[in-house]
């Protein structure tokens, strides 16, 4: 492994963008060192792609991602693909602070994927979402930070349904808790 690969590891883009760029992740996390802890890192130069692997855990400031393996590609344009699996019954997690509140975004999936051409965030299977008091729950939960648009679903866009019974399941608290004079 080259010393100067760790440099130029393009994890700080996934670091910075799993945490799903619409609930406004706290700015200061990307000029923050990024922490690694794993069994083991493998890093390919010529194939820009680096693999951690065995209870995998990334830290950036206020970001905090857990995952068995973590992957991510860099393309020939720079832009990262990432993605961060669970193993052995636990998810992929992560967590950080929102920009200007006391409050994190968290979530967890079998599978998180970033893709930074799209600026998209997706969880797979036992996906789920938690910004402040809001909520959501579903096979599939997808993010758009172009469009800032979310998706949940009860099967992922390839088609998987699972069991079928499963359904969306989303608590979203009022904007504004004191209309009416309360």
């Amino acid at each position: 492994m080259k010393t100067h690969a760790w440099k130029s590891l393009p994890l700080i883009v996934l670091a910075s963008c799993l945490a799903v760029a619409g609930a406004r992740a706290e700015r200061a996390d990307r000029d923050k060192p990024v922490n690694l802890e794993a069994n083991r890192i493998t890093i390919d130069d010529a194939r820009k792609t680096q693999v951690l692997e065995g209870n995998v855990q990334l830290t950036q400031g206020t970001l905090v991602i857990r995952a068995e393996k973590i992957i991510v590609v860099q393309d020939a344009n720079g832009f990262n693909k990432g993605t961060a699996f669970a193993a052995n019954h636990k998810l992929a997690t992560f967590r950080q602070k929102r920009e200007g509140k006391d409050e994190y975004i968290e979530g967890e999936a079998e599978r998180i994927e970033y893709d930074g051409r799209a600026d998209k965030v997706e969880l797979f299977n036992r996906a789920y979402v938690k910004s402040g008091h809001d909520e959501v729950r579903g096979r599939y939960i997808a993010y758009d930070g172009k469009t800032e648009n979310y998706v949940a679903a009860s099967s992922s866009p390839a088609g998987d349904k699972g069991s079928g019974s499963e359904r969306v399941h989303a608590v979203i608290q009022p904007k504004n808790k004191d209309v009416g004079g309360q």
